[in-house]
């Protein structure tokens, strides 16, 4: 691809492939060529003049051959005071960019820091020579840490892992264990291992609250004793300065440990020896914008590159790795028991069909529960309570003319939020004060539907006078330093009933919680996503390990589930923690139902101002794709619509793409990609399409 424009002054210059970042839709997939004075490696950062801007990018090769008759723009600037990135990173973003099918100078840019994009060369220096001067300074001096006696479980998986994990090997093990079965200090021990050996150790977490205890843990190990180790975050919620500094760290080998969101698995490692994805089940690792990946396969493929390990660890592992473990492709380990012995916490289903058929029923705490948690509050011990859905109730309702608080812009409901008596669309957010009378007829009888934690937090103080409850969920933590100060209070014992979404059901260690309750979570089971029932099984078995992590206590500690359909197999296995029978089950229905990880699909999804525009554009590249060689072994389904199908004004309308091998759809979905925006000239109507390889949510 060429970039037209003047040549430099100077004899014989060198021609560069650079990927950079080109405008959405443009056809413009490949790295550009551009003139160079002199030979650069791949993997340099440079400055090019892309239309009438100067942007970065990333050298990617140097181009054999004469110009063919064009005359190509040169290299504004280039970035030498950041030593080029490795051909091991810019495998793991070709990989990406094809797989994904997005432009390769898309996925470049956007996993580099958005400070570095902007530095030039002088001030590039400046950062890294601060930098290393820092690093040059002692670590200040911290008793060795205190290493806990390992289970057998524990010893055994840490004996196997390093049976197999022989230089150069890159074995990818699913560590599946148990709530409270010590996967941290295998991780711990693994990551030990690996920074004795002199390499480098990547720590992956699901979701930004997550990563300060990981990393206090990771601190308390590695940061005292006689070789401190350094440790570096990385995730959004870092400045644009500390994520370019951490980035830098990784990058030029200063820093010894990275722990991150799903974007930290393109952190460039030099010495890379171990990748650990936490939580590996967690949706949370599939990027929804921009080149869509899955920051957990992408893990599982930069081992293979890297010739590192890659430990998988969950409770409830996700069921294509589960899968892969079956057929042998991974190495699966077994933390069968709690550390000390505990026992997982008795299931108890409290049917909601028992309950007098009255108006509130359906919002109603289960008087068993409420018994339950009373006792709690005798003994001095803590619960967890949690309902997916924030606010005070999803609904505003008018009882004489059936009005309800839709979204105007959405096809959604506003939220009713009784803290500011604001209704709020939770997608597009458009923000109302509550009206004082109906709109349509004037009834001042308005009134909630359904419940949010908001309205759950004052239920239980309302049945439990006296108790300390505190509600963690989106809204209570959006600023800065809040969500750290709730945590401390729960591990402080400052709070009786902690009342939360499924934020407060992961990963999180509350040594006095010896009750949990799940509020009626049953819509997950009639969901049309077929992986619903594995979310919700995920959810629960996670939720449930939030209770008696104490050993102490852990003979008295519950689940609760407040449900209407008691009988459903999914509360079947959970009554039993039987993970295998529930993930045996839900694969031999999706085989019988040609779903992943027997089919791979692929999820089309254009969004324009009328859903006839979207709807004909995806029409338009199904009779695209029909004409492509290999489009005979795929299955293009009709376009529908998405589950909320308005968002902002927007229409959104989606096609699902199937295909019994994924070398069968990336055949085609290459040249289809390539070819759509062709489309463009003929449907106007269209603002902008995407393609999900691999979709989660359907």
């Amino acid at each position: 691809m060429n970039a037209n424009s003047l040549t430099p002054p100077g004899s014989d210059p060198v021609r560069l492939a650079v990927a950079v970042e080109a405008p959405l839709h443009s056809g413009l997939h490949g790295p550009l060529d551009y003139l160079s004075e002199r030979p650069l490696p791949p993997g340099t950062l440079v400055r090019v003049p892309l239309g009438r801007r100067d942007v970065p990018g990333v050298v990617w090769a140097t181009v054999p051959g004469d110009d063919e008759g064009h005359a190509l723009k040169a290299v504004a600037q280039v970035i030498d005071a950041l030593p080029p990135l490795s051909a091991r990173w810019c495998d793991l973003v070709k990989f990406t960019s094809t797989y994904y099918q997005r432009g390769l100078g898309e996925v470049a840019m956007a996993v580099l820091p958005p400070e570095l994009r902007k530095l030039d060369n002088a001030g590039l220096a400046s950062r890294i020579a601060k930098l290393r001067k820092a690093y040059v300074k002692p670590v200040p001096a911290a008793p060795a840490p205190v290493r806990p006696e390992l289970t057998p479980d524990q010893a055994g998986a840490l004996a196997t892992l390093a049976e197999v994990n022989r230089p150069g090997a890159a074995p990818v093990v699913l560590l599946h264990g148990l709530t409270g079965s010590g996967k941290t200090e295998v991780y711990l021990r693994a990551a030990e291992a690996a920074l004795a050996a002199g390499r480098q150790v990547l720590v992956l977490v699901p979701e930004i609250n997550l990563t300060p205890q990981l990393e206090a843990r990771f601190a308390e190990r590695f940061g005292g004793g006689d070789t401190p180790r350094r440790i570096v975050s990385l995730h959004s919620g870092l400045t644009p300065a500390q994520r370019l500094k951490n980035w830098l760290a990784a990058h030029l080998g200063l820093a010894d440990l990275v722990l991150g969101t799903r974007l930290a698995v393109f952190a460039p490692l030099p010495r890379l020896g171990l990748i650990v994805v936490d939580e590996e089940h967690d949706p949370s690792f599939k990027q929804q914008e921009g080149a869509r990946y899955s920051a957990r396969d992408l893990a599982v493929y930069r081992g293979k590159l890297e010739g590192s390990c890659v430990l998988l660890g969950s409770a409830t592992p996700s069921l294509e790795s589960w899968q892969r473990a079956e057929q042998g492709r991974y190495l699966r380990l077994t933390l069968a028991n709690r550390v000390g012995g505990g026992v997982l916490p008795k299931v108890r289903l409290a049917d909601m069909n028992l309950l007098p058929k009255v108006r509130g029923a359906t919002t109603a705490l289960a008087p068993a529960l409420v018994a339950a948690l009373a006792k709690r509050l005798e003994r001095g011990e803590q619960s967890l309570v949690f309902l997916n859905r924030r606010g005070y109730a999803p609904v505003l309702h008018c009882t004489d003319c059936g009005w309800k608080s839709g979204c105007p812009h959405c096809s959604a409901w506003r939220v009713f939020h009784k803290g500011d008596r604001t209704l709020r669309c939770h997608h597009c957010g458009f923000t109302q004060p509550v009206p004082r009378a109906c709109p349509d007829c004037g009834n001042l009888d308005i009134a909630p539907l359904g419940q949010g934690t908001e309205k759950l937090e004052e239920q239980l103080a309302a049945a439990l006078p006296g108790a300390r409850v505190a509600r963690i969920d989106a809204d209570t933590t959006k600023h800065k330093g809040a969500l750290e100060a709730s945590l401390s209070a729960v591990h402080a014992g400052e709070v009786d009933i902690l009342v939360g979404t499924q934020m407060v059901t992961k990963g999180h260690d509350f040594r006095r919680i010896t009750l949990v309750a799940a509020v009626n979570p049953d819509s997950a089971l009639f969901s049309s996503d077929f992986r619903a029932p594995e979310r919700l099984f995920s959810l629960l078995m996670q939720a449930a390990g939030r209770a008696g992590r104490d050993a102490a206590q852990a003979d008295r500690s519950e689940m609760w589930v407040q449900t209407w359909h008691p009988t459903h197999p999914v509360y079947t296995a959970l009554r039993q923690h039987d993970f295998h029978a529930f993930a045996a089950s839900q694969l031999k229905e999706r085989e019988m139902a040609g779903l992943p990880p027997y089919m791979h699909l692929a999820l089309m999804r254009a969004e324009a101002r009328t859903p006839e525009a979207a709807r004909d554009f995806l029409q338009a590249a199904a009779d695209l794709a029909a004409d492509l060689p290999g489009a005979n072994e795929l299955l293009l389904y009709p376009p529908v619509p998405t589950t909320i199908a308005r968002v902002a004004g927007v229409e959104r309308m989606q096609m699902l793409v199937e295909a019994s091998s994924r070398p069968q759809l990336q055949r085609v979905l290459s040249p289809w990609m390539a070819a759509l925006p062709s489309l463009r000239a003929t449907h106007k109507g269209v603002l902008r399409w995407a393609l999900d390889v691999d979709p989660l949510a359907i």
